[in-house]
């Protein structure tokens, strides 16, 4: 009995002690994580007050008078030395208290809530699609190649593969606003079949269907590039795992192959393209803004665009800060899965 106790003891201390060592590389990944946002929202609150542009006259108007430029510079804060005005933001914005929007008007954090759930929204459907159509497509392409397929489907395997390398190449290189322009031309235009742009007058709860409709056009276009991307780095881990002795045994065996793909090559394919999926999530964000615009839809990137072109700069600087914290928030749960899929990436 002591013996068996003591093997049972031993045989605990190697899965403790990954535990302690994943806890602590995700220690230090969350605290470089916060580090990356403190100095991002010192280079955004930097960059915005180096623009030439005063928000006062924006706001008075060209015909206010110095002193009423003088009180609505003390009104906004403007007038006071940049550090004190960088902490009082970053103060507000770590308590959500953003202020108000001097020139689209409102509580910005309101306008970054509404923002955020149409963005929200449109984001994961078009990231659901992108990984929907790459897993599927890379699937394909590897399963239907000529290395894999019988020699008696050699040619439509060919054709197969031809037509997936033709939609990665027309998916990364048209831009999303061409996409745009093409799918409201065909399908709201030529063919009435969907909403050109907007959201649910209802909202996204009060009928799917209708909801599904609207965000159709605007998330295909947005998922197009990252579905294209998505499929040419899986497609490529997928045949460079095909190219493994374990697939080659598997083979001789007589597996099929579409299950060699799905339970071996696939599994092992996952980490480099979970990566990528990071990556490109964090492309969505910036995508969105021409997107939003093409589709009139109101989100993150259509209230960054207003903040701009009204020199908002309280709007622009929140929602810099917000896009920037999605993306960081998005590279640690990438890292995190990763790490949790194989646990030799983990770096220092």
């Amino acid at each position: 009995m002591p013996t068996q106790v003591a093997e049972r003891t031993r045989s605990r201390r190697p899965v403790a002690a990954g535990r302690v060592a994943g806890l602590a590389w995700l220690s230090r990944r969350v605290a470089g994580a916060a580090l990356t946002l403190l100095l991002a929202s010192i280079v955004i609150f930097g960059v915005l007050h180096v623009i030439p542009g005063d928000p006062a006259a924006a706001l008075a108007g060209p015909d206010a008078s110095p002193a009423t430029l003088a009180a609505l510079r003390h009104q906004l804060g403007v007038d006071r030395p940049l550090v004190e005005q960088y902490l009082s933001w970053l103060g507000g914005a770590a308590t959500g208290h953003l202020g108000r929007s001097y020139v689209i008007g409102g509580e910005i954090g309101t306008l970054l809530r509404e923002g955020s759930v149409n963005t929200l929204a449109l984001g994961v459907t078009a990231l659901v699609i992108a990984i929907a159509a790459s897993a599927a497509l890379a699937l394909l392409a590897v399963g239907a190649s000529p290395a894999a397929a019988p020699a008696r489907e050699r040619w439509p395997a060919r054709c197969l593969h031809a037509a997936v390398g033709a939609f990665e190449v027309v998916g990364i290189a048209v831009p999303p606003f061409v996409t745009g322009v093409i799918l409201v031309e065909l399908f709201a235009v030529v063919w009435p079949v969907l909403p050109a742009g907007g959201t649910p007058p209802g909202g996204y709860l009060a009928a799917p269907g209708i909801s599904l409709q609207y965000l159709l056009l605007p998330a295909v276009c947005l998922a197009m590039p990252a579905a294209a991307t998505l499929t040419r780095f899986f497609s490529e881990a997928l045949r460079t795992e095909w190219a493994m002795p374990y697939v080659l045994t598997a083979r001789a065996a007589g597996v099929p192959t579409h299950r060699i793909l799905v339970r071996g090559a696939a599994r092992n394919a996952l980490p480099a393209t979970v990566t990528v999926l990071g990556i490109q999530t964090g492309q969505l964000l910036g995508s969105a803004v021409l997107v939003e615009a093409i589709f009139a839809w109101p989100g993150l990137g259509q209230l960054l665009a207003q903040g701009i072109g009204a020199r908002d700069y309280p709007v622009v600087q929140a929602t810099l800060l917000v896009a920037v914290a999605v993306f960081i928030g998005v590279q640690l749960l990438t890292d995190a899965a990763t790490a949790a899929l194989d646990p030799t990436r983990r770096g220092g």
